[in-house]
Protein backbone atom coordinates (compact mmCIF):
# COMPACT_ATOMS: atom_id res chain seq x y z
CA UNK A 1 0.00 0.00 0.00
CA UNK A 2 1.38 3.30 -0.89
CA UNK A 3 -1.28 5.29 0.63
CA UNK A 4 -4.51 5.13 2.96
CA UNK A 5 -7.15 7.77 3.50
CA UNK A 6 -9.22 7.93 6.58
CA UNK A 7 -12.98 9.24 6.19
CA UNK A 8 -14.47 8.43 8.98
CA UNK A 9 -14.21 11.54 11.55
CA UNK A 10 -14.73 9.27 15.26
CA UNK A 11 -11.11 7.56 13.39
CA UNK A 12 -9.24 11.21 13.29
CA UNK A 13 -7.74 11.31 15.86
CA UNK A 14 -7.24 7.75 16.82
CA UNK A 15 -3.95 5.41 16.25
CA UNK A 16 -3.79 3.90 12.49
CA UNK A 17 -2.02 0.73 12.53
CA UNK A 18 1.70 0.13 10.95
CA UNK A 19 0.78 -0.64 7.79
CA UNK A 20 3.21 -2.42 5.32
CA UNK A 21 5.20 -0.53 3.54
CA UNK A 22 4.81 2.70 5.34
CA UNK A 23 2.12 4.52 3.07
CA UNK A 24 1.31 8.27 3.05
CA UNK A 25 -1.32 8.73 5.50
CA UNK A 26 -4.29 11.52 5.42
CA UNK A 27 -7.78 11.99 7.17
CA UNK A 28 -10.44 13.35 4.53
CA UNK A 29 -13.13 14.38 6.76
CA UNK A 30 -16.33 13.24 5.48
CA UNK A 31 -19.80 13.90 7.75
CA UNK A 32 -21.79 10.63 8.45
CA UNK A 33 -24.66 10.33 6.26
CA UNK A 34 -25.22 7.52 8.61
CA UNK A 35 -25.81 9.33 11.03
CA UNK A 36 -28.28 11.94 9.14
CA UNK A 37 -31.95 12.62 10.88
CA UNK A 38 -35.18 14.02 9.32
CA UNK A 39 -37.18 12.22 6.60
CA UNK A 40 -36.37 9.68 3.72
CA UNK A 41 -35.16 13.08 1.41
CA UNK A 42 -32.99 14.53 3.87
CA UNK A 43 -30.96 11.45 4.41
CA UNK A 44 -30.73 10.64 0.66
CA UNK A 45 -29.57 14.38 0.18
CA UNK A 46 -26.49 13.67 3.07
CA UNK A 47 -25.59 10.84 1.35
CA UNK A 48 -25.39 12.81 -1.94
CA UNK A 49 -23.73 15.14 -0.61
CA UNK A 50 -21.04 12.75 1.19
CA UNK A 51 -20.56 11.01 -2.55
CA UNK A 52 -20.23 13.66 -4.02
CA UNK A 53 -17.40 15.23 -1.55
CA UNK A 54 -15.60 11.99 -1.68
CA UNK A 55 -16.13 11.52 -5.98
CA UNK A 56 -13.92 15.09 -6.32
CA UNK A 57 -11.34 14.21 -3.97
CA UNK A 58 -10.96 10.55 -5.29
CA UNK A 59 -10.87 12.46 -8.76
CA UNK A 60 -8.27 14.81 -7.61
CA UNK A 61 -6.17 11.96 -6.22
CA UNK A 62 -6.36 10.38 -9.40
CA UNK A 63 -5.22 13.00 -11.28
CA UNK A 64 -2.07 12.82 -9.21
CA UNK A 65 1.17 12.22 -10.82
CA UNK A 66 2.84 10.11 -7.88
CA UNK A 67 6.61 9.60 -9.66
CA UNK A 68 6.52 13.35 -9.76
CA UNK A 69 6.14 13.80 -5.85
CA UNK A 70 8.05 12.62 -3.14
CA UNK A 71 6.61 11.31 0.12
CA UNK A 72 6.70 14.82 1.86
CA UNK A 73 4.63 16.75 -1.99
CA UNK A 74 2.26 13.91 -1.67
CA UNK A 75 1.16 13.84 2.20
CA UNK A 76 0.77 17.84 1.21
CA UNK A 77 -1.50 17.04 -1.49
CA UNK A 78 -3.24 14.39 0.08
CA UNK A 79 -4.13 17.01 2.85
CA UNK A 80 -4.90 19.41 0.44
CA UNK A 81 -7.51 17.62 -1.60
CA UNK A 82 -9.01 16.69 2.17
CA UNK A 83 -9.47 19.92 3.07
CA UNK A 84 -11.34 20.53 -0.62
CA UNK A 85 -15.08 20.02 -0.07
Amino acid sequence: MDIIITVCDQAAGKMCPEWPGKPVTAHWGVEDPAAATGDDDAKRVAFLCAFSVLQRRINLLVDLNPQALDRVATKQELQAIGEMQ
